[in-house]
């Protein structure tokens, strides 16, 4: 009797189990089922996401003026945009018919000086200036600077350079303004001084060195900053080289810079230039530089920068050796006021001067005084006085004064400048 309870209650038991199972078996095909509706839902939802953002590029390229939300894609694709706008009021002693034909002896003959900046006894707009700036790819990115004078359209810089280079190098080429020296670099909009430095102006012209070119820079991996730099350029600079059937200008450089204690910083330099002038013979030009800044407070700050230039140019019948410098003191109040001091001076002018013959052609030097307020960083209102004993104005020596008022505006995306 025992032995046929147990029988049929193990019977019950498999019957049971067997029906669980066919029970799971069609839950799991059920499951699947739903799976498989799942992903074909997303597969459609996918192709619809795809559809959609072709159709919104497609939209984006036939109408870039269109700003939404949507297209914020797009945006990052945009460079960066600035203008800059120069403008200045100015009053000199000398009429402007004369000044435009005023000479720096053994530098600059009577009427052959271009006069870009402030050239105007009066109201001048100096200039427009439009610059650019976006990155390509991980690996390049570009820069370009669009010159808009009032009678002229100029390319001041248009170059790329690389942002990804092993062992600390950096390569640019294009158009674009040397490294040599301190201020060569810079744009006129950025100078602590409206004029250019009489050796600058006299060795390089109103533009200095900026030619097509390539440029390779290396930093050391110290501690200390050290940068070194060779650039080949093919040689416009009419003022010291200028020979350009072929690339003939080579430009080298050393800078660094140190911080002692927490608030003194010097940078210095050494540059070198090498190329053949219009008489096919060897220009050099030898640079020194040397910069120090003191942060007195948080928006406080003393400058004191300065350089040398010396010049060897071979001219076949005799070397013209030729040197000058500039040194400038700037004291920043706070963010809104300044003033600062520069001294110019041509210091050796070995060359042919018979053409000044009865003229008193030494201590040719420049003192320049300015007063500079900025409301806000993107807007400059400066005004300088200039004393300038440089310049020879209808066959005699002239001392110079000049007063002017300068206006800089900058709008847009616009990076901040080296001090």
């Amino acid at each position: 009797m025992k032995k046929t309870v147990y029988l049929s209650l193990l019977a019950c038991s498999y019957l049971l189990a067997d029906t669980d199972l066919e029970a799971l078996k069609k839950q799991m095909e059920q499951q699947k089922i739903i799976m498989q509706k799942l992903e074909a839902k997303i597969d459609s939802l996918s192709k619809k996401q795809v559809q959609m953002q072709q159709e919104q590029k497609i939209v984006q390229v036939s109408a870039p003026a269109v700003n939404t939300s949507a297209s914020f894609s797009q945006n990052a694709y945009l460079p960066d945009i600035a203008l800059i706008l120069n403008m200045s009021a100015v009053s000199r002693n000398v009429k402007n018919s004369d000044y435009e034909n005023f000479a720096i002896p053994g530098f600059i003959a009577s009427g052959t000086a271009p006069l870009p900046f402030n050239k105007d006894k009066g109201f001048n707009l100096n200039y427009a200036e439009v610059a650019m700036h976006s990155v390509v790819d991980p690996y390049f990115e570009a820069f370009a600077n669009f010159h808009l004078h009032p009678n002229e359209f100029e390319i001041g810089e248009a170059y790329v350079q690389t942002t990804s280079l092993p062992y600390a190098l950096r390569v640019k080429a294009g158009k674009f303004k040397s490294n040599f020296g301190r201020i060569n670099f810079k744009h006129q909009h950025s100078w602590h001084f409206d004029s250019q430095p009489i050796i600058y102006e006299t060795l390089f012209g109103p533009d200095g060195i900026s030619d097509a070119g390539v440029q390779l820079q290396w930093v050391a991996p110290t501690d200390t900053y050290i940068m070194a730099g060779v650039e080949a350029m093919q040689g416009t600079n009419g003022k010291s080289f200028g020979d350009t059937e072929e690339n003939n200008l080579y430009v080298g450089y050393l800078k660094s810079s140190v911080d002692v204690g927490d608030d003194l910083s010097i940078l210095g330099g050494l540059s070198f230039a090498h190329g053949k002038n219009d008489t096919a013979n060897p220009t050099n030009v030898y640079g020194v530089d040397l910069t120090l800044r003191e942060q007195l407070g948080s928006y406080s700050a003393l400058i004191w920068q300065s350089e040398y230039l010396y010049r060897n140019k071979d001219v076949g019948t005799n070397h013209n050796k030729q040197a000058g410098l500039y040194s400038e003191l700037i004291y920043q109040y706070n963010n809104n006021y300044s003033a600062g001091f520069r001294y110019d001076r041509i210091t050796k002018n070995d060359t042919d001067l018979s053409a000044y013959s009865g003229i008193d052609t030494n201590n040719l030097d420049r003192y320049t005084t300015m007063l500079e307020y900025k409301p806000f960083p993107m807007s400059r209102l400066r005004l300088t006085y200039t004393y300038d004993r440089t310049k020879i104005i209808a066959g005699e020596r002239k001392n110079i004064s000049e007063f002017m008022m300068s206006l800089n505006i900058a709008a847009g995306a616009h990076g901040a400048h080296n001090y």
